[in-house]
């Protein structure tokens, strides 16, 4: 198993002890590129994750965009690591 695996499985426990809804975007011909790993809805609020294996992996400049442009827009996007996976117990908390 890939170290962003290992992160990827913990975020999803944290979300199903949460009940919230997710998913994993596959990337087709017909898909956006960039787009975060982990699309989440939550007490009616949309949260992308973006997931890194440790903090020194950063999102591509493209990925970064995406993050932007969701945040701009009234949804919530984070980047999680290894070192940061609480941060989406805060952040489905802060709901």
């Amino acid at each position: 198993m890939t170290p962003e695996k290992k992160v990827k499985n913990k975020i999803v426990a944290i979300l199903k002890k949460f009940g919230a809804y997710y998913f994993y975007p596959v990337m087709s011909g017909y898909g956006m590129s960039g787009v975060p790993d982990i699309i989440v809805c939550y007490k009616s609020r949309f949260v992308a994750i973006e997931v890194k294996a440790t903090p020194k992996n950063k999102p591509t400049p493209l990925q970064q965009r995406n993050i932007d442009t969701i945040n701009s827009n009234g949804g919530i996007a984070i980047v999680v690591h290894c070192d940061n996976i609480e941060s989406v117990t805060k952040t489905l908390e802060g709901l």
